[in-house]
């Protein structure tokens, strides 16, 4: 008992604020006529909401793109950690449309919007390049299920954007097929800003890929056909490689047995990307997970000791069969001392993996510094775009170059 009430205590500020928050709401809620009246100013529900970015990459999967594909698998983690570093720091989803042509293996596949970045990094893991070599491809297609296809949120005040990336122009021949023009303006009702990326320097592609943005309020971008990224290892991506599976590790998942399914299908895409991700990648990941827009992914709902330091469950209230299957043969001491020593670890991990990120920052910054700069790479284009365009949804960013 006198573990379990130790593990308690270290929660106790976190449980003291969420307990005083509705006094002082109550306390605003007075008549000036009261005894003792404080009068505070009205509460606003939404003035703790963070900012919301929800992103899509409609990205052309044909054989031509293949230095592309191996680019993105590669930067999605440096342009999470970019939009994370926004002022207040975001919730951000991000989802996927790859497309070909008719005739090639398949037209469109999806990847819904989700803070569960490693679920889609392990579904963008799978992507190939195939297929295609003919011209026009199924741009059509693609932005048609960018815009009506994906979860968007229903925030107005949210930053909703797609990245259309490819090397080929629409096909506009197709019959019964929606041309992007009406798909624009039902983007542009909708809030959603649509960019180009350009691979490569075909005109017919340059053309219509700059009449999209035009019509989708974005900007327009042309890279070489391998994406121009910066593609830079340091000393620190090892450690941190290291110190990321470890803290994967800490996570401890409570709940039905059907929440506890969905959980064990994040860990497995958390496995997979371990597995098959390069140990850049990793490190790339392990930056944003500690960062306060990647503790979504990091986590999700449903983890027990977040929940309990935020105050969203309490340990005795759960029943043994709704406790992560290591815990549930403990006693109630035991089950708590697991929970504080679980907590105690996750945070030196979270520290470490922060000294390192920022070390990793500024070795990167110096070596892009030696090439003459990276104004021109899909990096700097992708986060220009991003720092204009969300303005409006409340974030702002001070960097003037992105995360590496």
């Amino acid at each position: 008992m006198k573990a379990k009430i130790t593990a308690i205590a270290l929660f106790l500020v976190t449980a003291g604020a969420v307990a005083y928050y509705p006094a002082l709401q109550g306390l605003g809620n007075r008549t000036p006529t009261d005894p003792g009246t404080i009068l505070l100013p009205p509460v606003d529900p939404t003035a703790n909401e963070r900012p919301r970015v929800d992103v899509v990459f409609a990205l052309d999967t044909t054989g031509s793109m293949s230095g592309l594909i191996q680019a993105a698998k590669e930067k999605i983690w440096s342009i999470a950690s970019s939009m994370a570093s926004a002022q207040p720091a975001p919730e951000i989803r991000m989802g996927l449309v790859a497309y070909r042509d008719r005739g090639d293996a398949y037209v469109t596949r999806r990847v819904d919007l989700s803070e569960d970045l490693d679920s889609v990094y392990a579904q963008l893991m799978d992507f190939r390049a195939q297929g295609g070599g003919d011209g026009p491809e199924s741009v059509n297609q693609a932005l048609r299920d960018a815009v009506h296809r994906m979860s968007w949120g229903q925030d107005p005040k949210a930053y909703k954007v797609i990245f259309l990336v490819g090397d080929a122009p629409p096909h506009t021949d197709y019959p019964n097929d929606v041309q992007y023009p009406e798909i624009l303006a039902a983007a542009r009702e909708r809030g959603i800003v649509i960019n180009t990326v350009q691979c490569g320097k075909a005109a017919d592609t340059s053309r219509e890929w700059q009449r999209i943005a035009a019509l989708g309020k974005g900007n327009y971008f042309q890279v070489d056909q391998g994406g121009s990224a910066v593609a830079m290892d340091s000393p620190f991506d090892k450690r941190m490689a290291e110190l990321s599976a470890k803290l994967d590790k800490t996570r401890l998942y409570y709940g039905s047995d059907e929440a506890k399914a969905v959980k064990r299908e994040k860990l497995a895409a958390t496995e997979k990307l371990h597995e098959g991700a390069s140990v850049a990648s990793q490190a790339r990941r392990a930056a944003f997970n500690t960062s306060e827009s990647g503790e979504a992914n990091l986590f999700g709902d449903g983890e027990l000791v977040e929940d309990i330091a935020a105050g969203r469950v309490d340990l005795d209230s759960l029943a043994p069969e709704a406790l992560p299957e290591p815990m549930q043969a403990m006693s109630p001491a035991e089950q708590a001392t697991a929970v504080a020593e679980t907590a105690e670890k996750r945070q030196a991990l979270r520290d470490e993996i922060r000294e390192l990120a920022g070390k990793r920052d500024a070795f990167l910054a110096k070596k892009v510094e030696e090439v003459g700069g990276a104004r021109e790479s899909l990096d700097h284009k992708i986060y220009r775009a991003v720092r204009e365009q969300s303005a409006p949804a409340g974030l702002h960013y001070e960097a003037e170059a992105p995360s590496y």
